[in-house]
């Protein structure tokens, strides 16, 4: 499925609740889209803009985050374990809760991460830094 991809403006845009199971968004702009308690399961995120995006409880277990700036982003509580981040940006976002189990994150973005993990994951259970494997 692809039919978010493609250099298209969805800012703003309200995804919660919804299941968008193992879908493609691509090349788009998502600053302060909603996307808070949706199943994004083996959903791709590549090249995507989520400035201030809410993923408040989302499930992206298996998705695949490439390139993508998370920056000021809500990830509190969401479920992010067996995903690919790589060269993906975690500035200034909330991670309280967030299940990193098994995740693929660049190490500069895992320290980052591990100096504000705190919370547990209220789906899975596990603690934001021992999905983080912090130190």
């Amino acid at each position: 499925m692809n039919r978010f991809a493609g250099y298209k403006e969805l800012s703003n845009q309200d995804f919660s609740n919804q299941t968008l199971i193992a879908e493609e968004f691509s090349k788009v702009k998502l600053e302060k889209a909603n996307f808070s308690n949706a199943d994004l399961r083996g959903a791709v995120f590549n090249g995507a803009w989520l400035h201030e995006a809410n993923l408040h409880g989302a499930d992206l277990t298996n998705g695949i985050a490439y390139l993508v700036d998370f920056e000021g982003a809500d990830l509190s509580d969401a479920i992010f374990t067996d995903a690919m981040m790589l060269y993906s940006t975690f500035d200034n976002v909330d991670i309280t809760g967030a299940d990193f189990t098994n995740a693929v994150l660049d190490g500069s973005e895992l320290k980052k991460l591990c100096a504000k993990a705190s919370g547990v994951n209220s789906k899975t259970g596990v603690s934001t830094r021992e999905s983080l494997e912090c130190k």
